[in-house]
């Protein structure tokens, strides 16, 4: 598998904390580590709890990338469709779906969203 380059790291952590700054004001930031292939998504609310959200596959594009959420009650992360239909989209739509989960805004899923 591939592992995204320094810039593609890069590219990911700021379009999450841009989505994160304009459309999710629960959250204070966005953490994100990697490891291999994997990025590792938690977000951090507003009193200091974070939260994991998600994983992402990088499969060689930094547009693209695989998408797992992370199920609370397994502590696992379970490869999931977005709401799209698909199992792959951009790092804003997994962003979008996890905290429409995690933050109990469904609104995210409609297309287009009605929570921007």
């Amino acid at each position: 598998m591939p592992t995204p380059p320094e810039s593609t790291k890069s590219s990911l952590r700021w379009k999450l904390l841009d989505r994160a700054r304009t459309r999710w004001p629960q959250l204070s930031t966005i953490n994100t580590r990697f490891r291999s292939n994997f990025a590792y998504v938690d977000g951090v609310l507003t009193d200091g709890t974070v939260i994991p959200l998600m994983r992402l596959r990088y499969g060689g594009s930094a547009s693209v990338w695989g998408f797992a959420i992370y199920l609370g009650s397994s502590g696992k992360y379970q490869d999931s469709v977005l709401p799209n239909g698909n199992f792959v989209g951009s790092v804003e739509d997994a962003l979008d779906c996890a905290c429409g989960l995690y933050l109990g805004d469904p609104t995210a899923w409609q297309h287009p969203p009605t929570n921007l």
